[in-house]
C-alpha cells in the first residue's frame, strides 16, 4: 500500500468580484479577513492564510459566488 501523501493549498490572493448584494455574511463567517460597508471587501492587513478554511467557508457560503479564492500547493 502506497502513504497518502497530503497536499497543503496555500492562499495566494482572496478578492470581490463585481456583483456583491452586501448579504454579510462572508463578514459573519470571518470578520478578520472581511468587511461589508455598501459591499463586502478584503481587509489590507489581513492575511487569509491564518483563518484559511473559514475564508474557503465564506466563498463557498457566498450566495452570489463573488468571492474569489486563488490558492497555490506548496
Amino acid at each position: 500500500m502506497l502513504p497518502r501523501i497530503s497536499v497543503v493549498k496555500k492562499i495566494k490572493k482572496v478578492r470581490i468580484v463585481p456583483g456583491c448584494i452586501s448579504c454579510g455574511s462572508c463578514e459573519a463567517i470571518c470578520p478578520s479577513v472581511f468587511v461589508v460597508t455598501d459591499v463586502a471587501r478584503v481587509i489590507d492587513a489581513a492575511d487569509p492564510n491564518t483563518e484559511s478554511e473559514m475564508v474557503r467557508e465564506a466563498a463557498d457560503m457566498c450566495p452570489v459566488s463573488v468571492i474569489q479564492v486563488d490558492e497555490e500547493i506548496e
